[in-house]
């Protein structure tokens, strides 16, 4: 599966679960074949841990849960607005992901 986003996109978070829809973050990881993207700070799951070396006592960890990419939505970094991604040429050839709405570039480099 294509994913519209990619790591390091603010995202906006369309649906899910009580609390989460209507919040923003920045994107850790992206896994494509499922279809899944991380979101930093949202979606908290505790995950019971052994002890370890990171962790001699063991016990609860809260840790990022991921969440289906189409519930996710980019937001421009030029007019600051959730919106979907287009592709567009720019004059020296190369393809950048583009906002719909202000035609302003996605991709940071």
């Amino acid at each position: 599966m294509k994913v519209h986003v990619k790591k390091g996109d603010t995202v906006l978070v369309l649906s899910g679960k009580e609390g989460l829809r209507g919040k923003t973050g920045k994107i850790k990881a992206v896994m494509p074949k499922e279809g899944l993207v991380v979101v930093e700070g949202l979606n908290l799951v505790k995950k019971a841990v052994r002890p370890n070396p990171r962790n001699p006592q063991g016990g609860f960890i809260e840790v990022e849960a991921p969440i289906h990419a189409s519930k996710v939505m980019p937001i421009c970094p030029s007019c600051e607005k959730p919106t979907r991604v287009r592709k567009k040429f720019l004059p020296d050839g190369t393809k950048v992901r583009a906002c719909a709405k202000c035609d302003g570039v996605l991709d940071t480099k």
